[in-house]
Formats: C-alpha cells, sequence, structure tokens
C-alpha cells in the first residue's frame, strides 16, 4: 500500500481509539489514497492496526464526523478528502493534539497571549482603550454565568487592539479549541474579584501605552490560567 498500516502498540496515556485515529489521518493525508477511494474494510484495518474492531468502528465514526471519510451502508468508507478548514477540525477536536500537543496548545496560547498583549500597548488608540475599558467593565458587571464570556472578550478585544490580523486569528482559534475541549471541565478555584483585578494591570499598562509592563501583566495572569487549563487537561480539579 505505499504508506504502511502498521499495528499498533499500546500507550497506556492515550486512548485506542484516539491513537487508530491519528494513523488512519496519517494514511490518509499521505497521498496515498485519492478522494473518492474506498479505505481498507473494518476487518482489513483490524487486522493491519492489530486492534480490535470496535475500536476501528469507533474512530471511522470520528473521521465521518470530522468529515474526512464518507461511511456508506453495504458499500464501505470513501476518503472524501480534506476541505479547507479540516485541519482546524481535527486539532478542535483533540484527535491529533495528544499529551503533549494539548501541552503544547496551551503554551503557544499563552505566550501568543503576552506578545499580543505587547503589540496592543504600542499601537492601541482611543478607540481601542474605549473597547477595552468596556470589556472590563462588562467583566467587572457580569453575572457569574456570563463571566467566562465576558473574561474571553476582554481577551478578543486586546487581540483586536494589537493590530496584526493572523496573530488575532491564531488565538482565536485556539481559544476556540481550548473552551470546546477543556473549558467544560474546569471548576472556579478563584473569586470572581480575584479573576477580574488579574486583568486590571493588563489594561492599565495597554492604556498608558507601556509594552514592556502588559506584557508582564499578561504573563502573571497566564501563568495561574495555563496552569488551571493543563489540570483540567489532566481530569484534575482546577
Amino acid at each position: 500500500m505505499g504508506t504502511e498500516l502498521s499495528k499498533i502498540r499500546m500507550e497506556p496515556r492515550e486512548p485506542l481509539a484516539s491513537e487508530v485515529s491519528r494513523r488512519l489521518i496519517d494514511y490518509l493525508m499521505s497521498g496515498e489514497v485519492q478522494p473518492g477511494e474506498r479505505i481498507p474494510s473494518e476487518r482489513q484495518l483490524t487486522e493491519l492496526l492489530g486492534v480490535n474492531r470496535p475500536t476501528v468502528r469507533e474512530a471511522i465514526k470520528s473521521l465521518g464526523f470530522l468529515g474526512l471519510v464518507e461511511i456508506r451502508q453495504s458499500s464501505g468508507t470513501y476518503f472524501r478528502g480534506p476541505d479547507s478548514d479540516v485541519l482546524y477540525r481535527l486539532f478542535e477536536l483533540g484527535l491529533v493534539l495528544g499529551e503533549r500537543g494539548a501541552e503544547d496548545l496551551l503554551r503557544a496560547r499563552a505566550e501568543l497571549e503576552v506578545v499580543v498583549a505587547g503589540l496592543a500597548a504600542t499601537e492601541r488608540d482611543e478607540a481601542g482603550v474605549e473597547l477595552l475599558r468596556e470589556r472590563l467593565a462588562a467583566m467587572r458587571d457580569a453575572p457569574d454565568a456570563e463571566f467566562a464570556e465576558a473574561d474571553t472578550a476582554f481577551h478578543a478585544a486586546i487581540a483586536d487592539v494589537c493590530g496584526n490580523v493572523v496573530l488575532r486569528d491564531m488565538l482565536r482559534g485556539i481559544r476556540a479549541m481550548i473552551q470546546r475541549g477543556w473549558i467544560h471541565r474546569t471548576v472556579p478555584t478563584r473569586s470572581r474579584r480575584v479573576a477580574y483585578d488579574d486583568h486590571v494591570p493588563i489594561f492599565e499598562a495597554i492604556e498608558r501605552g507601556d509594552g514592556a509592563a502588559a506584557r508582564q501583566a499578561m504573563a502573571d495572569h497566564m501563568t495561574g490560567a495555563t496552569e488551571r487549563l493543563r489540570a483540567a487537561l489532566a481530569g484534575g480539579d482546577v
């Protein structure tokens, strides 16, 4: 077959269906299978990968949900080909991240937030400062059920003010992955007041145009935020 599908070695910290999904994604993206072609059957994949049939079936269903394959009853499973945002959706659903990739995602988010805060401080104008002031006030006044959304909106506004659409969109995508994948697994460990107070020095540094202070304030905030998300990833309390 060119790109070989070989037996999977068991990795205790990663669900087997995720490893099967990852292996199939690599195989489909290698160019060995053309859009519209049928992929090996469940029975063949079971033999090639050395895993049980329910695991293969679960992995194929995941790829079908992503839109990578089409499952036709009594006919087989066919590669649909990647569309323009398939890789985003792969990461979003955590199928190609794994433990190390998820950790790297959290670190990338933290580093980007710091960079964007520094840029926002140097690029802000009166309208940008006013937008951040409004978003900070919205955090302060938000009902408990809406506080997390107000928090996210404040960070999104910083990215808007920074003036770099590439960094803005990168952060937007990373936040979407984190929110859909992990936020629902977190529980609050700080009072709203403490959470709000974390953001005040970020705003003040951006308002006065101090890039170094904005980066430091954001770095201080992201240290705690990343630890809580890391705990959520591990399945613990945060």
